[in-house]
């Protein structure tokens, strides 16, 4: 079995950003990425981060590449870990966001990531992590169902029960327990992937990367030119409430980057530019704000 190599790893992150940057520049019609390269000092890593601000089709896209080093991990991470104190820890990954301005285009989350922790005298400790998801604010069965084909494809390769496990655990995880309600329509979302070696694990990560582009770009070609009016307007910017919810209660990347001195700037560039919250505020029936909630924010199987 290979042992772990973070320097290959390293390489494709960078690649898969190059990647992902060149798509969602080809879907922007005004301007594109501004790149700010970041250095934490010292031998303790630093990152790329990139950003689409004001654009006609994106009002806001990040798209970050960290590579983090450090001689101890938070608390909050060898809590359930114990096993992890007193080892040094690389963490790389590529995570992004996309906030479109049209209120009919979802927006999008990406993350892909790997994690090794090391001491002498002892085997490394190392796990994958990633996954995609899906946040709609007006639904469309079709997005839906071309959204998780793609992720089903990504999994296909690496057992029959891949995609149908990663999906229950995005719908699991991505689920706002305070307001008893789903982020958005999920996808894929796994962590501490290390069964069955590097190579194969390295591959599944690669995969999912990789299936990101194919699973967004159709659902924004076909409703980036759709007319909306200030009533759908509002309730985007209603609905980015909850992401931002999510964010800063639940999300373990953003915990993780704040508690282990990451770059605040490049954490939080996943919350939108523009966002509004509503007093106990509930969408009349039979509309299309109230079919996302009844319909589209159900954990459902949308390939049967």
């Amino acid at each position: 079995m290979s042992a772990p190599n973070p320097q290959r790893v390293k390489d494709y992150l960078l690649a898969l950003q190059n990647n992902i940057c060149s798509s969602i520049e080809g879907l922007e019609e005004e301007g594109g990425f501004k790149e700010d390269l970041w250095d934490r000092g010292g031998d303790t890593g630093g990152g790329r981060t990139r950003l689409i601000e004001n654009g006609k089709v994106f009002e806001q896209a990040g798209v970050n590449f960290s590579h983090v080093r450090g001689d101890a991990l938070p608390g909050s991470a060898t809590q359930n870990r114990p096993k992890l104190a007193g080892r040094n820890f690389e963490a790389m990954g590529v995570s992004l966001v996309i906030h479109p301005r049209n209120p009919y285009v979802p927006t999008s989350h990406a993350n892909v990531r790997f994690f090794i922790a090391e001491k002498d005298g002892e085997a490394p400790i190392w796990w994958f992590g990633g996954g995609f998801d899906l946040t709609p604010y007006y639904g469309f069965e079709d997005d839906a169902k071309h959204w998780h084909r793609q992720a089903k494809k990504a999994c296909e390769p690496f057992g029959d029960n891949v995609y149908n496990d990663y999906k229950k655990w995005c719908d699991e995880y991505f689920f706002l327990k305070h307001r008893n309600e789903p982020r958005g329509i999920g996808g894929l979302f796994f962590d501490d992937l290390n069964e069955g070696g590097f190579e194969r694990c390295f591959k599944l990560m690669k995969s999912v990367g990789d299936h990101y582009i194919s699973a967004y770009q159709p659902i924004v070609e076909r409703r980036k030119s759709l007319p909306y009016t200030d009533k759908e307007r509002d309730f985007q910017l209603y609905r980015r409430g909850r992401y931002v919810e999510f964010n800063l209660v639940y999300d373990r990347g953003t915990l993780f980057g704040l508690q282990t001195g990451g770059r605040t700037e490049s954490i939080l560039m996943s919350l939108p530019p523009q966002v509004s919250w509503r007093y106990n505020w509930h969408p009349e029936a039979g509309t299309a704000e109230s079919e996302l909630y009844d319909v589209f924010l159900q954990p459902k199987d949308w390939l049967a």
